[in-house]
C-alpha cells in the first residue's frame, strides 16, 4: 500500500524556481505533484529525493523549462483484494465511508455485514439481528474490491463481509469465543 518509487520523467520548471541549483529547481517543482494520482503508481505523497537531472528543454511557447529527473518518492497504491484496516469518517444512508491513509473507501450498506443493515438518523448502521452496529470513528479491517481512477479523488470500494474483517470490537468478540 504505502511504498518507495522511483520515476524518471520529464519535469516542467517554472522559471521563478530557476534561481541557483537545477536539482533543487526540479525538486520545489515536482513538490507540486505531491498529491496527485496516477492508475500506474497510486497518489504521490512525497518526493524524497532528486537522484538526476539531465539537459534542460525549452519549447517554444512555454516559458518553463523542462528537465529529464530520475527521482524517488513515497506514494500511497492501492491493490485490489488488499485487506486495509481503515477508521470510519461518516454514515450515510447508502454506506459508509472509511478513511485509509490519504484516501476514502466506500463499504456500500450491503457490504457492511451478513445481516439486514438499517440507517439512523443518528449516523449509525446497525444489523437487525446481530445488533452490530458501526458510527463515525469506529476501527475497521476491510478489503478493497474496486478502485476507480475516472473521478478525482480516485474511489474505492470496500467489503466487511467475510471472515476475518469487520469493526475492530467485532473481529475481538469473534476471537474470544
Amino acid at each position: 500500500m504505502f511504498e518507495t518509487a522511483v520515476f524518471k520523467q520529464s519535469v516542467r520548471v517554472m522559471p521563478k524556481l530557476l534561481k541557483g541549483n537545477t536539482k533543487q529547481a526540479v525538486a520545489d517543482a515536482l513538490k507540486e505533484t505531491e498529491g496527485q494520482i496516477s492508475k500506474t503508481s497510486g497518489m504521490l505523497l512525497l518526493v524524497t529525493g532528486v537522484k538526476d537531472v539531465g539537459e534542460g528543454r525549452i519549447i517554444p511557447g512555454d516559458g518553463a523549462v523542462y528537465f529529464d529527473a530520475v527521482y524517488e518518492a513515497l506514494v500511497f497504491s492501492p491493490k485490489l483484494h488488499e485487506v486495509v484496516d481503515g477508521e470510519i469518517t461518516d454514515i450515510v444512508e447508502f454506506g459508509a465511508f472509511v478513511r485509509i491513509g490519504p484516501m476514502d473507501g466506500l463499504i456500500h450498506i450491503s457490504q457492511v455485514m451478513d445481516d439486514y443493515v438499517s440507517y439512523s438518523k443518528e449516523g449509525v448502521l446497525q444489523g437487525k439481528q446481530s445488533k452490530n452496529s458501526l458510527k463515525v470513528g469506529d476501527k475497521v479491517r476491510a478489503r478493497i474490491i474496486s478502485i476507480s481512477y475516472k473521478a478525482e479523488p480516485a474511489k474505492l470500494g470496500l467489503t466487511m463481509r467475510q471472515p476475518g474483517l469487520g469493526k475492530w470490537e467485532w473481529l475481538h468478540e469473534e476471537k474470544q469465543e
